[in-house]
């Protein structure tokens, strides 16, 4: 027998999907001009706690190394990005933002952040606190973070497991909100 909560999920996510598209956020962006190609690779270089490599950029991008090779060197010749030697192996280099690549990011996060909010706005302080939890427990779980070496990354701190959690911030830096029971009905007050 389906359960119904899973379908609902299931319709939520691929209406998130289509509405999340590049296409779609660069024509709700207006005036932020991107390329809505290199969304993904100025994501994908911020991402994670090492330096960024063509190889990680594939894997956080979910793509093949050269479509990867082929979206860094037009973030690089857009000036983005630059290739950086590697000071550990001077047969590697990294990836990182340029001053403009910066920019364009922070104007980026900036406009995801107003569409979320815009999308929240009736919700209570206690609402969108649990919502960031369970989004972000359920992303960990469905393992929406790319693998890079066999694990996966999660964006809750390593000592705290993505089901479990219950407070702290995320690498994303949302606060984990506390449970509600029966004697904690708002948390935070």
């Amino acid at each position: 027998m389906e359960d119904p909560q899973v379908a609902a999920v299931e319709r939520a996510m691929v209406a998130i999907r289509r509405s999340q598209t590049r296409r779609a956020l660069q024509r709700l962006a207006g005036d932020v001009e991107l390329d809505p190609a290199l969304f993904g690779v100025i994501d994908a270089v911020e991402e994670g706690a090492e330096a960024a490599t063509v190889t990680s950029v594939a894997g956080r991008m979910g793509v093949d190394q050269p479509r990867a090779s082929r979206l860094v060197a037009r973030a690089v010749e857009a000036g983005l990005l630059r290739r950086v030697a590697d000071p550990a192996d001077g047969r590697r280099s990294t990836l990182e933002l340029t001053e403009l690549g910066a920019g364009h990011a922070e104007r980026v996060h900036r406009f995801r952040r107003e569409v979320f909010d815009a999308a929240m706005r009736g919700w209570s302080e206690h609402e969108r606190r649990e919502f960031a939890r369970l989004l972000t427990a359920f992303v960990a779980e469905l393992g929406g973070r790319h693998r890079e070496g066999g694990r996966v990354e999660h964006p809750l701190p390593p000592d705290v497991p993505a089901s479990r959690s219950n407070r702290g911030p995320d690498s994303s830096g949302l606060d984990q909100a506390e449970p509600v029971t029966e004697t904690n009905p708002e948390p935070g007050r």
